[in-house]
């Protein structure tokens, strides 16, 4: 193989590829990037088993010559190395030369580097799709979803299954959920899908899936997602990203959904959000975060936080309404931060069906998005 190629679409091309790798795997040539040249372009793959990344680079663009290719060939170049010495090449041009016993050489202005290479026969295939089960879902949507989710994944690694997404299709429905046990993210969207697909019990990594939001454009360009019975892949222009499905049957969450409420409020999402994140200062030096809310008659609530060694802070939220019971709960600040980061609303709706039930956040003028809060037992 022997080809020249511009520093900035390699460096580009590699930074896709590189979110793919891992320094834990078991399978040593994983820990290479393959490269194989062909007349069209240059292929770039990288994977850890659990997800593959595949991005491919044009010999031109419109007028712009971006690869020469003198002699067609594959390649696994050791990724740590490979990556850091690309970045610090001196020239914008670089020539790739692959000789006998897949040994490298890198050229560019006065550099030269030699890279001992891999066997790319030796790489593990990708795995093959059948596009039968296809949605496609515009860029920017499925980013927000993932933020809006993947943050409630569990990090806890005996119960596998919790620490992904779960991607239910019903119709034209597509929601994602995501359960720690402790609380609990959801987000339901409208699709177009030509033949609508049921598909349930799908499950994502959540690391997987922002890995994934890294890649994905910010402007609004359709994704195409397919799914298999153990994998998915995300169509994103040039790149193919592979993503495993976590094995297991997730738990059914519908049941921690109350359909009433014994008390509902409506709050100003950013004068709670500034409250409870200065409360919180507090309640992190004593390693709770535990905050308490309690209800006044006066349509306000009280937010409050101590620490045994730096004091107490207390402040009050005027409320656009309450009804229902009034209550005093006490919940985990960050958690509750979380949750609010990601309701894009100037109002967000609180329901409440008891001071140890779990509390449901809604954004005021809409349903579909939920966030879900188990709160704390505690003694005053």
């Amino acid at each position: 193989m022997k080809l020249t190629i511009l520093k900035d679409h390699l460096i580009e091309s590699i930074g896709h590829v590189s979110k793919a790798i891992s320094s834990r795997t078991t399978i040593p040539i994983l820990t290479g990037i393959k490269i194989d040249a062909t007349v069209s372009g240059v292929t770039l793959t990288a994977s850890d088993t659990d997800i593959s990344i595949q991005s491919f680079t044009p010999s031109e663009n419109g007028t712009l010559k971006i690869i020469d290719l003198f002699q067609a060939g594959s390649v696994v170049l050791p990724a740590k190395f490979f990556v850091e010495i690309i970045r610090k090449l001196p020239s914008q041009n670089i020539e790739i030369e692959v000789g006998h016993h897949f040994q490298t050489t890198i050229r560019s202005g006065s550099s030269e580097i030699q890279i001992m290479g891999l066997d790319p026969d030796e790489y593990p295939l990708l795995p093959e799709i059948e596009e039968s089960k296809m949605l496609r879902i515009p860029s920017d949507l499925l980013k927000t979803m993932i933020k809006q989710t993947s943050y409630a994944v569990s990090t806890n690694e005996s119960t596998p299954i919790l620490t992904g997404v779960l991607w239910n299709i019903s119709g034209d429905k597509l929601k994602f959920i995501a359960c720690d046990r402790h609380r609990l993210a959801s987000r339901e969207i409208t699709i177009e899908i030509e033949s609508a697909p049921n598909l349930q019990n799908i499950v994502i990594s959540g690391r997987t899936l922002n890995e994934l939001s890294k890649i994905l454009p910010d402007q609004n360009s359709l994704i195409d997602i397919v799914i298999s019975d153990n994998q998915v892949l995300f169509k994103i222009h040039s790149i193919l990203f592979y993503s495993r499905i976590l094995d297991g049957t997730y738990p059914d969450t519908s049941k921690l959904i109350p359909q009433s409420y014994q008390t509902e409020m409506v709050v100003p999402t950013k004068e709670l959000a500034e409250a409870i994140d200065r409360a919180y200062l507090l309640s992190r030096e004593d390693k709770t975060n535990i905050v308490k809310m309690i209800m006044r008659e006066d349509q306000t609530i009280e937010i409050s936080s101590s620490s045994s060694e730096l004091g107490k802070v207390t402040e009050q939220i005027n409320l656009q309404r309450i009804t229902g019971e009034l209550l005093r709960i006490s919940f985990n600040s960050k958690y509750m931060l979380d949750a609010l980061k990601v309701l894009d609303s100037e109002l967000i709706h609180i329901g409440f069906t008891g001071a140890m039930q779990p509390i449901i956040m809604k954004p005021e003028d809409s349903t579909n998005i939920l966030q879900l809060i188990l709160p704390y037992r505690t003694t005053n």
